[in-house]
């Protein structure tokens, strides 16, 4: 029986990765580990202020995402396992090399608080194994726009295109730079990428190539 695969799903807020973890799901029987955001009670109040509560809101997610992956390690590993793999929404790399820095970049981290941040961030990375591919979804701010407001979050309303383009930019020069796995990139502007793409043997093809 072939080692059960972990998937990782990557990209700005609205690109689609909750979408296309629900059809790895259905397509490749991957069990889905959805991001947390519901979960933190920082959340609302860091899109109404982001300097005072960007530093506990980033540590939630950090510390969340860290045990997010340690299940999903668990899991594969155990020598009882039933999985056939798993794929998550949004990874650690992405909370710290994108939106911490983010913050930080800007003024919303102040530097002493950063370094601490990233000692806990080098710290947990390094217990971590990576994701046997990493799926990158690209795209374009307009679509993103599109996407956010049409799913109706209440407190993802105000944010400022300023921080999407921000995140976009980290995000490309993450991506760049990332070489811990095997990686994927999918264009994901069409607002109905899901129908009109992953129906495409073509992609279940390579999906299986990456992951065989």
């Amino acid at each position: 029986m072939p080692r059960p695969r972990f998937v990782a799903v990557a990209g700005n807020i609205g690109a689609g990765k909750s979408s296309l973890v629900k059809w790895l799901h259905q397509t490749f029987g991957l069990t889905p580990f959805f991001e947390p955001q519901d979960e933190n009670p920082y959340l609302a109040d860091f899109y109404g202020d982001m300097k005072r509560w960007a530093y506990s809101s980033q540590l939630f997610f950090l510390v969340q995402r860290f045990r997010m992956h340690r299940e999903m390690e668990r899991g594969l590993l155990a020598p009882d396992s039933t999985l056939r793999g798993v794929v998550q929404d949004r990874t650690i790399f992405e909370d710290a090399e994108i939106f911490a820095a983010h913050h930080h970049e800007v003024g919303n981290i102040d530097d002493r608080d950063w370094r601490t941040y990233s000692d806990l961030y080098g710290s947990l990375r390094d217990e971590l194994a990576p994701p046997d591919l990493m799926i990158y979804l690209r795209c374009p701010m307009p679509a993103l726009k599109k996407r956010i407001k049409l799913r109706g979050r209440s407190y993802e309303a105000a944010i400022p295109t300023t921080y999407l383009k921000a995140l976009d930019r980290l995000y490309e020069g993450w991506f760049a730079r990332y070489d811990l796995s095997p990686t994927l990139i999918l264009d994901t502007s069409e607002l109905d990428y899901v129908t009109q793409l992953f129906d495409r043997h073509a992609l279940i093809g390579e999906i299986e190539r990456r992951i065989a």
